[in-house]
């Protein structure tokens, strides 16, 4: 016998069943989506079941790490390419924690919201939040904000008046000119923009294929912003219908608004007030035929010195039906509706708190009067019942309300039991700037406008830009790391349920238009002029901003005008009319044919998203269900064509197949594509023009069923879900 040959086959065999595969990395995947948390809203008390998908036999053991606890996650299924680990858990009514711990041979990883990580870090745990739900309507819904007095003049009868009344120091005065640039002081401009037009373009946002209209603010109030309201209970007669329209003039700006007698009948004439509901009743009802939901905008953490309960212009201080002002008398039913300063005096007193000082915007002081407290509750509930039937609230300043923390969160606890048991369908958003996580805890707002996990990453990236177009820096243009660092950490604070339904803007009322910031020119229109917020402006940009919006998981929002080429600096810039008659027909196109991509293939709305590849001035992600859509999104922002190969089996793709431009956007425009790319070991080659983005799409026609093997017929529930057959594992090639 050759006892030397068999010691070398059993050296060989030691070797051998001593050996590992490659990790397969990019492989490792997991989130908080509905294919790898099961339920993906579970219910207090109930149970979950987590998942983590491996490449098929790669690795040794997968642990969940939940808290403190400890559990190693069996094999349920597996594809020719994955292995898919489970663990079910018994949730309690409180907020789990998880990541998870990875062994292959001699390699320990971890894996969390960053992906594959060396180190444990609870910001970047996945979250369940027990009983936390957001309304499946509002998951990656197509928004449209409209800030009404700019969209569209379809009753003129209704129009602000110059010489109506005086705000801020002057009269205000009635533009003719649809056209015209507002002004740099623009806030005592009215175009004349109003409800009915909204009515009468319904069917054009219907066409571009919008899902939410979001108002910016309607209710009664001097400006044409509306941020100052003047009455919570109806919808401004400017914006709705006036059927009692008597009164004078201001002759001058330095008359008193008491003498506005026109503007007061207007505004406090119980048939103009009731007509105006009843018209906006009518838009959410014409709106909801069309399959398009409604959110208004409510600001409750301060009001406008003309409203009702201040009066600081005397508007209601004789008028049939309204009680005194605080700022009239010292004994109005208002009077602790706000904190009075000391100094002051009645009549007439103009000594109280403003938000951050400005008188025009007095304070409302909740801890001061349950009675505020109760009627704005009840506000909150009427506008999402009957007759109104509104889908939700975006709320401005919103964690600036009250005067603590402690009471800041009581007061929105309050509120969105208020509007849940009215419209337990309805949305709650809320502006905010900074982590919001304290309040996406599933007691307070269901998600945010999504400054800093989407609009601000995703302008430096591509235009180096501040919001404001207040600064330039041209190194962050193109600085992929600095993109997906940001994204990763601000997502952190976001659970599954709130960042699908986060309002993913490029531009809004508040910031400059994101076709502007292309042009990299620094300022606001008192400096350069607006003029300047048109000129080399880079529409092959703004296309690549719109591919990125229309894939990027949360709420894809337009800002009116942006899909047909409006400009402008920041407010008031930024508000400018909408073209009709002038719009750019190849921009609009765009947007509806993107729309129509993101409304189509469910894995835009709430699929996975994963990394794909990064590059100098390169973005490439992935979107997918683990049955039914496979979308790589790839986007070159530089100046110069680029090709590179990507992996897109990772994303569930097969490893021999082909996947199909669905849309392309280049340097002179698009197309909706049609060409078929070979998928070979896994891998595609795809070749981008200068400052272009293509979407490429795999789709899986096999029923579930046939995709994956059951766990009792292939994987079994063997220790670690490790399967016996270990020969399998051998694998000495490349991901």
């Amino acid at each position: 016998m050759d006892y030397n040959f068999l010691n070398r086959a059993a050296a060989n065999q030691a070797y051998i069943a001593g050996m590992r595969p490659v990790l397969r990395k990019g492989a490792l995947f997991s989130d908080t989506t509905a294919d790898y948390v099961r339920p993906a809203e579970p219910s207090p008390y109930g149970q979950v079941t987590i998942r983590f998908r491996t490449a098929h036999n790669n690795v040794d053991n997968v642990f969940l790490i939940v808290g403190e606890e400890r559990y190693l996650m069996y094999r349920e299924s597996q594809t020719d390419n994955f292995d898919f680990y489970v663990e079910e858990i018994q949730l309690e009514n409180e907020t789990i924690s998880y990541y998870f711990e990875v062994h292959s041979g001699k390699i320990l990883c971890y894996y969390d919201i960053r992906g594959l990580s060396r180190d444990v870090n609870p910001a970047y745990h996945f979250r369940i939040i027990p009983g936390f739900r957001t309304p499946a309507w509002a998951k990656g819904a197509v928004m449209y904000q409209i800030f009404v007095d700019r969209f569209c003049n379809g009753d003129p009868s209704n129009d602000v008046l110059t010489g109506e009344y005086s705000y801020i120091g002057d009269r205000v005065t009635r533009v003719d000119d649809w056209n015209k640039y507002p002004a740099a002081m623009g806030v005592r401009e009215f175009y004349g923009g109003d409800l009915q037009g909204v009515l009468d373009k319904l069917d054009y946002l219907e066409d571009l294929g919008i899902e939410v209209i979001y108002f910016n603010p309607l209710f009664v109030s001097p400006s044409n912003h509306k941020y100052d309201i003047q009455d919570y209970d109806y919808i401004d007669p400017h914006f709705g219908r006036i059927i009692h329209d008597e009164g004078e003039l201001l002759p001058n700006g330095d008359c008193p608004n008491r003498e506005a007698t026109r503007y007061i009948d207007r505004v406090t004439n119980r048939l103009n007030l009731e007509a105006s509901n009843e018209l906006f009743a009518h838009v959410v009802e014409e709106a909801h035929k069309r399959g398009i939901k409604v959110i208004l905008d409510g600001v409750f953490n301060h009001c406008g010195s003309f409203n009702k309960w201040m009066d600081r212009e005397r508007i209601y201080e004789n008028a049939h039906g309204y009680e005194k002002g605080a700022h009239v008398a010292e004994d109005s039913p208002y009077h602790d509706y706000f904190q009075f300063l000391p100094g002051g005096s009645w009549p007439y007193n103009k000594s109280y708190d403003g938000w951050w000082g400005h008188d025009t915007l007095p304070k409302l002081n909740y801890e001061g009067s349950q009675d505020l407290y109760d009627y704005v509750l009840k506000i909150a509930a009427k506008w999402v019942s009957p007759p109104y039937n509104a889908d939700g609230w975006r709320l401005d300043v919103a964690a600036d309300l009250g005067h603590s923390p402690e009471f800041n969160h009581k007061f929105w606890k309050d509120f969105r039991r208020a509007v849940k048991r009215a419209n337990p369908n309805a949305l709650i958003l809320a502006e905010h700037y900074g982590s919001p996580e304290a309040w996406l805890q599933g007691r307070e707002w269901d998600s945010v406008m999504n400054y800093d996990a989407f609009m601000e990453p995703l302008t430096w990236f591509l235009t180096g830009m501040q919001k404001h177009s207040d600064d330039f820096r041209p190194d962050s243009i193109g600085n992929i790391d600095a993109y997906w660092g940001s994204m990763y950490h601000n997502m952190a604070c976001f659970t599954q349920p709130s960042l699908l339904v986060a309002m993913n803007e490029l531009s809004n009322h508040d910031h400059s238009r994101f076709l502007t910031r292309t042009n990299h020119k620094v300022g606001r229109t008192n400096t350069l002029g607006p003029e300047a917020a048109n000129q080399g402006v880079d529409k092959a940009v703004m296309r690549e901003a719109v591919m990125v919006q229309m894939t990027w998981p949360g709420a894809p929002t337009i800002y009116y005008g942006d899909e047909a080429g409006v400009c402008g600096f920041t407010d008031p810039d930024n508000r400018r009319t909408y073209p009709w008659g002038h719009e750019d027909h190849e921009l609009i196109d765009y947007h509806k044919k993107l729309i129509a991509i993101h409304k189509k293939y469910a894995e835009f709305k709430t699929g996975s998203m994963k990394f794909v590849d990064k590059d100098y001035n390169m973005l490439a992600f992935g979107r997918f269900h683990e049955v039914g859509g496979h979308s790589l999104i790839v986007i070159n922002n530089a100046d110069y064509e680029i090709e590179k190969v990507f992996k897109v089996w990772y994303l569930g793709v097969p490893k021999e197949c082909e996947m199909e431009v669905i849309m392309e956007t280049h340097a002179d425009g698009f197309s909706t594509g049609g060409e078929r790319l070979p998928v070979e070991a896994g891998k595609i080659k795809v070749k981008l023009g200068p400052k272009s983005g293509v979407i490429i799409r795999y789709r899986d026609d096999t029923p579930t069923e046939a995709v994956t093997k059951s766990n009792n017929e292939a994987a079994g529930r063997s220790y670690g879900g490790v399967s016996m057959e270990r020969s399998s594992w051998f694998n000495f090639g490349h991901d």
